[in-house]
């Protein structure tokens, strides 16, 4: 009896052991993926293949974005072997032993970034038994000088990789560029591994999950010296690296190059749509840069910091992120406005009186078409004073909110004082400014028409983007509507995402319009007009200059007086619209129809017509440098 309860005591600790190995296991193979992982890369070494990036072409079928082949020299140490010759591997890549043995340093180092937010320190993603590029971006030659060489030196391999190459050298801002994904996207479980590229900007980011494509899993047995004995299973676990579909864009990348040439020595943009799609043709930001400088660390090393300091920007996407006041061309807005809201009609005329808002010199305007013709400041203000003060309450600074809050619904629904949810990034919205932004300023029931006329043509606090612009121009061709600008025409054979094929249509009926392109036709062709050197012979084009002031001149007191900037807004043909343009160059001098409405006839007459008849008008352009004043 008395071995009974030593039995018990016996029982009882073989089964706390048994009970313990069986939870220790149960988390080893269910909770914890570490040991599982482990196991898995001893048995067979799992072998991630990245696709190439999708090719992009534009418009025309041009290949635009291609992939060009480098090789990556990888690494992994627990393959290194003891006994390894660090000294004969440093010899064949030129290398000291040291800069070897540093190399492996800053491998693990790199690898140091994780944060563990319940512990709150900082953990290691490295782990001996994986991958990581130990010399990157090697060209082919380069390569075959180490190849031949490389089974003496177990752990190491060679692997074939991709970088992105850009034929035209132009549509940086559009393009973007990728680099390396960071330690964030790395991971058992995330797409990317070490070395991978990734969108960081422009059509490359927005697009990643398209352009990518599906990685490949191989499976590979080895045997105790690291040497591949077979395809696991015969392979039949594998699964084959698809690249993905193209990408089809819209722009045209000859228009593109043209529109770059043009704006040579001069800062601001061209945005040019074409109005029944909403695929944006070419989109100029100046001055730019070659899209390759962002290719591969190398150039990166050897450009970022010249282009991040150059005091003229190249990096910054005027089209999309500058806003600036519209000076003129904001008039066909309130032309529109006006009509919709009853205050006047078509036929509505107004004196050209300049002790209201200076003016320059013609007849008084006794309709909508000849104010936008003649580009009559005091008619504008008119309009607008009508607009904001309607009388809907007897207090005329609580009125001019009630008129101000509907002015600013209209232009919201022109796609301004918003942002455009395109397929670009880096879009600012502007400024179109509302009862709550004066109020800020003013006070509560402080302010009045009189407080805020500036705003009647397109000046004070209005503020919009090339491509806002040019997306104003489109929806004057399309009379009321317009669909998202964007950039990637068809994913595959798939067409655009579905919200670019969606109309969007402003709160100004479609009959109201047509006065107002009318106004704009005469702008160009006929006398009177502001924009007489748009014409293009055989072209009927419909366009709206535009002076604007720059806001430094404002700020500095006077005492720095700036050249103004020259902007012009179109589109062509009058009755079958195919393309809309806005260019907007900086401290030009002169008026709108000076500088920029030349340079967008350029634009339209090349993209309708395959070719410029008019060399004088391009040599004055091309020849012109402007925008350099400081």
């Amino acid at each position: 009896m008395k071995y009974d309860s030593r039995k018990y005591v016996i029982i009882t600790f073989i089964t706390l052991i048994g009970i313990i190995y069986v939870l220790k296991l149960f988390y080893m193979q269910v909770v914890d993926d570490t040991w599982k992982l482990r196991a898995q890369e001893i048995a067979e070494k799992r072998r991630e293949i990245t696709p190439p990036r999708a090719v992009v072409f534009d418009r025309n079928g041009k290949k635009v974005v291609e992939n060009k082949t480098y090789y990556n020299l990888m690494m992994c140490e627990d393959e290194i072997p003891e006994d390894f010759d660090t000294l004969a591997f440093a010899k064949l890549i030129g290398w000291t032993k040291e800069d070897v043995k540093n190399r492996i340093y800053n491998i693990r180092i790199e690898q140091d970034s994780s944060w563990n937010r319940q512990k709150k320190i900082r953990e290691s993603n490295y782990r001996s038994y994986r991958t990581y590029p130990f010399l990157k971006e090697l060209t082919a030659d380069e390569m075959s000088t180490i190849l031949p060489h490389l089974e003496n030196f177990p752990g190491f391999r060679e692997e074939v990789s991709s970088m992105r190459n850009y034929p035209y050298k132009s549509a940086a801002n559009i393009l973007g560029y990728v680099a390396e994904a960071g330690p964030e996207d790395v991971g058992p479980r995330k797409f990317y591994k070490n070395g991978d590229l990734k969108g960081r900007t422009g059509l490359e980011s927005y697009y990643e999950d398209y352009i990518r494509g599906q990685r490949g899993i191989q499976y590979i047995v080895q045997d105790a010296v690291n040497n591949k004995v077979s395809s696991f299973e015969d392979g039949q676990y594998d699964t084959t690296a698809r690249q993905a579909d193209p990408i089809h864009l819209g722009l045209d990348i000859e228009l593109q190059q043209y529109g770059e040439k043009l704006m040579q020595n001069k800062k601001g943009a061209i945005v040019a749509i074409e109005p029944k799609t909403g695929e944006i043709l070419t989109l100029v930001s100046a001055p730019s840069y070659d899209p390759n400088y962002f290719v591969g660390k190398k150039n990166i090393n050897k450009y970022y910091n010249e282009l991040v300091n150059d005091p003229n920007k190249p990096l910054y996407p005027r089209p999309l992120a500058s806003a600036y006041m519209p000076g003129s061309t904001f008039k066909t807005l309130q032309s529109l406005i006006g009509m919709q809201e009853g205050v006047i009609t078509e036929n509505t005329g107004f004196p050209c009186n300049k002790s209201v808002v200076g003016c320059h010199n013609h007849p008084s305007a006794q309709s909508v078409t000849q104010a936008v013709q003649m580009s009559c400041n005091p008619y504008f203000y008119a309009v607008t004073r009508r607009i904001i003060h309607q009388k809907k309450s007897k207090n005329i600074n609580e009125d001019a909110a009630i008129g101000l809050a509907k002015w600013a619904e209209y232009m919201h629904s022109f796609g301004l004082g918003v942002r455009l949810p395109s397929d670009l990034t880096g879009i600012t919205p502007g400024l179109i400014p509302d009862p709550a932004y004066y109020d800020k300023w003013y006070g509560h029931n402080n302010w009045r028409f009189s407080t805020i006329r500036s705003i009647s043509i397109g000046q004070g606090e209005v503020q919009l983007t090339p491509l806002q612009l040019a997306n104003v121009a489109a929806i004057m061709a399309n009379r009321g509507w317009y669909i998202t600008p964007h950039v990637v025409k068809s994913i595959g054979d798939d067409g655009p995402l579905p919200r670019f094929r969606k109309k969007n249509y402003t709160m100004v009926d479609r009959k109201y319009f047509d006065p107002v392109v009318e106004g704009m036709r005469r702008c160009v062709h006929e006398a009177g007009g502001t924009a007489r050197l748009a014409r293009i012979p055989g072209i009927t084009m419909c366009g709206k200059t535009g002076t604007v002031e720059d806001q430094r001149n404002l700020k500095s007191g006077n005492l720095l007086k700036r050249p103004n900037h020259s902007v012009f807004i179109c589109f062509a043909p009058m009755d079958d619209p195919k393309i809309a343009v806005a260019v907007f160059i900086e401290n030009a001098g002169g008026g709108g129809g000076t500088w920029a409405a030349p340079t967008a006839s350029l634009i339209v007459e090349k993209y309708l017509n395959g070719e410029v008849k008019d060399e004088a008008k391009e040599k004055r352009i091309l020849d012109a440098k402007l925008s350099l004043w400081e």
